[in-house]
């Protein structure tokens, strides 16, 4: 997986990563199922170029490449993962 959105994210959704993907892997966006139940967004492991165009308008920082997760956010590459059956 190129991108994770951790811990940060939750409670907070705000969808600016959203608008700035180019290849539409950050769900789920406003009228999709789950986005008023998920307590947080998600980036499809599958979908993701490793662009970065997420990270610098993530106002919360929640959005860490793959190799720069904090550990104790380990578990949400696993969380982000799974959100897509992967």
């Amino acid at each position: 997986m190129a991108y994770v959105i951790a811990e940060p994210c939750i409670g907070t959704k705000d969808r600016a990563c959203v608008d700035a993907c180019p290849v539409d892997c950050i769900h789920p966006k406003v009228g999709e199922p789950g986005a008023d139940t998920d307590d947080q967004l998600f980036i499809d492991p599958a979908e993701c170029i490793d662009c970065g165009a997420c990270v610098p308008v993530c106002p919360v920082s929640a959005i860490f490449g793959s190799d720069d997760l904090p550990e104790k956010w380990e578990s949400f590459r696993e969380k982000n993962a799974a959100h897509y059956g992967r």
